[in-house]
């Protein structure tokens, strides 16, 4: 499985500090590369943002999934992300 940036997730992924962007990059990566990515994700009961999220320490990745692809629709601080 891979995962895809949109194109605003993107740029919230690029505003976060470097070690952060670290941290998530090589947390996506390790997950994409199991067999179910999904059995390390949680549902989101508010479809507006996405059905699935990955916690990667305080940050959150909300996401979708299309066939054998991770549509990453946000990225960002667990205080700020369902805002």
């Amino acid at each position: 499985m891979q995962f895809i940036f949109t194109h605003s997730s993107f740029r919230q992924f690029k505003k976060l500090e470097k070690s952060a962007q670290k941290r998530i990059d090589e947390k996506l990566r390790f997950y994409c590369s199991q067999k179910n990515p999904l059995d390390f994700a949680e549902p989101i009961n508010d479809f507006q943002y996405g059905s699935w999220r990955f916690r990667i320490g305080d940050y959150r990745v909300l996401f979708d999934v299309e066939k054998d692809k991770i549509i990453v629709l946000k990225v960002g601080h667990r205080k700020d992300i369902y805002k």
